[in-house]
């Protein structure tokens, strides 16, 4: 709190007006500032949103891959066995060619997934360093700038 000094009839109008034009510009300064924060936070949740978007992307990715290294085994399998009904000789190789492509598509998967958590480790700490700025921002001290 600022004192005044006393006059007829008053305080000092210029003084008054003086710390009335500091406490204005402050809090303009404070505004501005809040709205640079705002405008950050909704570029972080768009940032967030679009990352959820990816990661849901990832997820599907992964269950397709899943759902189709399923398939490839199923019908390697059935295959397989009707094969065998038709030559011995050749039903080794079909079921080796068959195994080999589940194990790819296994294979991929496993590669999604460790994508998958690679990215969601990224976006977490990303999403937490940018909680800590806005943390920083709301420990700033403002007391020592209104002396100017």
């Amino acid at each position: 709190m600022n004192s005044f000094d006393t006059v007829f009839r008053g305080y000092d109008k210029e003084q008054v007006k003086n710390y009335l034009d500091k406490v204005i510009k402050e809090y303009e300064r404070l505004l501005n500032e809040k709205k640079d924060a705002d405008r950050k936070i909704a570029d972080l949740e768009e940032k967030m949103k679009n990352y959820s978007n990816l990661e849901d992307k990832f997820t599907r990715a992964i269950l397709t891959a899943e759902n189709a290294g399923d398939e490839i085994k199923r019908v390697a399998r059935v295959e397989a066995e009707s094969l065998m009904n038709d030559a011995k000789r050749n039903a080794n190789r079909i079921i080796n060619d068959a195994l080999i492509k589940a194990e790819k598509a296994s294979d991929e998967a496993d590669r999604l997934k460790r994508n998958t958590t690679l990215l969601k480790r990224r976006l977490k700490a990303i999403i937490e360093s940018q909680l800590e700025v806005i943390e920083e921002m709301d420990r700033l001290n403002f007391k020592d700038e209104e002396k100017y």
